[in-house]
């Protein structure tokens, strides 16, 4: 693979700075009628981290011509939880999960 070679599941959010960060998207998990999407951050020499992911509530936006999504950062812990079990649940088979 080439080194300016993206990979399909890369996807760059900027964060609360306007900081451009990618991440690898893992998984979009339903729950409760919202979906939420499990991402791993990815350093900068494309490898991604090991480490914790991140999971952001996908919202529509309002413009009913606009096909873009917007994350938003998930406050209750419990709702993170259920969506991480999921996850884990989905690729148990395809990750290493430490506790």
């Amino acid at each position: 693979m080439e080194e300016n070679e993206e990979l399909d599941n890369i996807i760059v959010l900027n964060d609360e700075n306007g900081n451009e960060v990618k991440f690898e998207f893992l998984d979009l998990v339903e729950l409760d009628d919202e979906e939420y999407v499990v991402l791993l951050p990815v350093t900068e020499e494309g490898e991604e981290e090991e480490g914790e992911v991140v999971i952001l509530k996908v919202e529509d936006n309002d413009d009913e011509n606009s096909d873009e999504e917007s994350y938003v950062s998930v406050e209750d812990d419990d709702v993170l939880n259920r969506v991480f079990e999921i996850f884990k649940e989905k690729f148990k088979d395809d990750f290493n999960f430490v506790d």
